[in-house]
Order: C-alpha cells, then structure tokens, then sequence
C-alpha cells in the first residue's frame, strides 16, 4: 500500500479475502454517509425559510412504504454482509490435516514456540511459505490475544483452554507479532516477528535447531508420570498410543477425532474433553504437573510409537 492507505503487506492466503471484506464494508458505510447528508443538504435547501415548497402532511400509506422499504433494506444488507463474513471464516473451523502443528505457549510477556521437530524460540517464529500452519495456542496466565496483521489473523489464547488458529503464509520475509489484548504492565512490549521463509530453508533451520533427542525425553517422562500403568498393551483401562497418532478416534457420543498435535495434547492437560469410546474417563489432568517441554516431549514420543511397537 501507498503512503495514503500505510496498510500491512497481504502476507497469508487469507488476508485477501478480509481486505475485500473490509473495504466493501467501507464502501457500504461511505455510501450511506453520501445519502444521508445529501438528504440533508437537499431538504435544508428545499425547505428552507421563504421557500415555495409544498408543507402539507404526507399521504398515511406513504410513509409506511418508506418505512417498510428502508428497513428491509437494511435488513438485507446486514444479512448480506453476515453471510460473506461467516463463509469467509468458516474455513477456519476446518484446519487441514496436514498442517505443520506447533505449540505457543503465551505468557507475561512473551511467545514462546515449539515446533515439530523440538526446536523452540521466545518472540520468533520461523514458518515455511507456501505451507498450512496450525498453532495450537495456551495460556499460563491471564488472557493475550496472539496478532499479526501482515495476515489479517487475531486470536484470544486463554488460560486453562487450547484455542488454534491456521494460515497459510504467502510471502517470505518479517512481519510483526503483537498482543492485541491487553495483559498487564508490559503489555505494549509483548511483542514478536514471524519469519517466512522458503520450505526448503524451513527444514534446514529446523534440523539444525531440533532436538533429536526429544522422543527419548518424552519416554522418560512418560515412565516418571506413571503413564505406562494405564497405557500399556494389555491393560484394558486406557487405549494404545502405538500408531495413535494420525489415526481417528471414536468419541463417546460417535464422534470422531484426527489424533493430531492438539488432540494429544488436549488429551494431556484435559482428558476429560473427548473420552475415547469404550473407556471411563479415569484419567486425570496433568495440568500443572506436566510442564510445557513435559508435553512438547510426551507428545514427540507418542508420535513415535508405531504400530505394532510398545509405549
């Protein structure tokens, strides 16, 4: 954009679709504007002081026609405005199966990422273009709000809740992460940048930044928390986690899950959400017990796990 609209650059496959919402509400509002001071500068003019202009009161039928016209008007124009939001974020409902999954974790004041691979950053993301990321998003404290505005993007993360939110990047370079909520004293300086670069230089940076060890880890802390009490193969009393991952889940209720990144991890911290079919939801939370490297690395072990092989 120009200097006379200093908009940020459309970054994500998505921000178009916003900026033609937002400018056609614009243009709607600008029109408005014109009719409704033209009415007046043309009903100053014709009804002013000395003027010929007819008094008489209006016809009864004719002020009910008006009336019923310029309501439903703008009934119409309302639902014609709600249908095209709503269909343009409903595709965010629906967050596509392959998506690069990574973790944020919102405190004061900062962002901290953990991507696939285990490397993890504190106010930088790194993400390849081209690729549908999700971000499966916490809090460990009050209620931010994760914003970039190169990609027309804002969501609350709340504390206690896993909320997610996906894109597609669409031009490589840096663009700024803020907090669009307001979270304590140094709220203006929780700030971030997103680097977009190419897929290729992505897998690079995450090999040379991911930690190789993390499975192991997650086998460790799998074994310290007691896991393998419920979860072992022959148990009965919780499902198996070898080739969980990516497989879907019955729910009690016949729905029915993709065991992704975020379904592990609500599984962790609030098992009690999606119960799998045939079990009692035994299980307790370990929230609060199970940092969030603790689950970083327990959900890198599960994905691990084969099927066929042994938690």
């Amino acid at each position: 954009m120009n200097q006379l609209f200093p908009f940020p650059p459309e970054a994500s496959l998505e921000s178009r679709g916003v900026d033609m919402l937002y400018f056609a509400m614009v243009g709607v509002s600008f029109l408005i504007i014109v009719i409704v001071f033209g009415l007046i500068v043309i009903f100053a003019w014709r009804y002013r002081a000395g003027s010929a202009a007819l008094r008489t009161r209006l016809p009864a039928f004719f002020s009910r026609e008006v009336e019923i016209g310029w309501t439903l008007a703008t009934l119409l124009a309302f639902l014609g405005i709600f249908a095209w939001a709503a269909g343009a974020r409903q595709v965010h409902f629906a967050p596509p199966e392959n998506a690069l999954n990574i973790r944020v974790v919102a405190k004061q004041w900062m962002w901290k990422f953990e991507h696939p691979s285990g490397a993890r950053e504190i106010d930088a993301l790194h993400l390849p273009m081209g690729v549908p990321v999700r971000l499966n998003m916490t809090s460990q404290d009050v209620i931010h709000s994760f914003y970039v505005p190169a990609f027309r993007e804002k969501q609350d993360v709340l504390p206690d809740r896993i909320v997610t939110l996906w894109f597609t990047p669409t031009e490589l370079g840096t663009f700024p992460i803020r907090c669009a909520e307001y979270c304590g004293t140094d709220h203006s300086l929780m700030d971030g940048e997103v680097v977009v670069v190419t897929p290729a230089e992505y897998a690079r940076w995450s090999e040379r930044n991911g930690d190789r060890g993390l499975p192991a880890s997650g086998a460790q802390r799998f074994a310290a928390l007691g896991c393998a009490a419920c979860h072992a193969a022959r148990s009965g009393i919780a499902p198996r986690l070898a080739g969980l991952f990516g497989s879907r889940v019955r729910l009690e209720g016949n729905r029915t899950v993709v065991a992704d990144d975020a379904y592990l991890e609500r599984s962790i911290l609030d098992p009690r959400a999606d119960i799998a079919k045939g079990y009692l939801p035994v299980m307790p939370s370990y929230r609060g017990v199970a940092s969030s490297e603790d689950v970083s690395a327990l959900i890198a072990y599960i994905k691990s796990l084969r099927a066929g092989g042994k938690p």
